[in-house]
């Protein structure tokens, strides 16, 4: 795994050992990014079920000003944690250990600029977390990576192959 572009552009990063863990591919995490382009600069972000933090790194690499992680696996905190030190970016980060649906339901409404989220495509965590973005839009706009055989009630939704981008917006 690399960050695709800006500041970082070509540095390594780990991916999470094991299947546990399912990195957004390049192809993917290109066209997200190039969706949320003008949005990127100077953001609040927040990267839910972090895994690498590979999505948070690449906005930051762009130009986002600061990013919460939230994750809960061992094997991906530490591979997290070793890509923000291998990043040097310490102090524009904060990691959340912890479930990420639960971290949502105590947000206030438009807390973040944008909010990335990369949860199982085994779950339903997708549903869930619209339906907590619904009830309090904690980000301008929520983009959900999911399988494309599954219909995500988002706003807009954008397919690679066998995976999709989801987008809600805030009212």
């Amino acid at each position: 795994m690399r960050i695709i572009a800006g500041r970082w552009r070509g540095r390594p990063i780990q991916a999470p050992p094991g299947r546990a863990t399912r990195p957004t591919t390049d192809r993917v995490r290109e066209a997200w990014m190039s969706a949320m382009q003008q949005e990127i600069p100077g953001a609040r972000v927040l990267d839910l079920f972090a895994g690498s933090g590979a999505l948070g790194l690449e906005a930051l690499s762009r130009g986002a000003d600061a990013v919460d992680f939230v994750e809960m696996s061992r094997p991906a905190l530490a591979a997290l944690r070793a890509n923000i030190a291998t990043l040097d970016v310490e102090t524009r980060v904060h990691v959340h250990v912890g479930d990420a649906l639960r971290f949502v339901a105590a947000l206030a409404p438009r807390r973040y600029d944008l909010a990335f989220a990369d949860p199982p495509y085994r779950s339903d965590a997708s549903e869930r977390l619209i339906a907590a973005y619904r009830a309090t839009p904690f980000a301008g706009i929520l983009g959900i990576e999911h399988a494309a055989r599954t219909a995500v009630a988002g706003d807009a939704t954008r397919r690679y192959g066998d995976t999709a981008l989801t987008f809600c917006y805030a009212p």
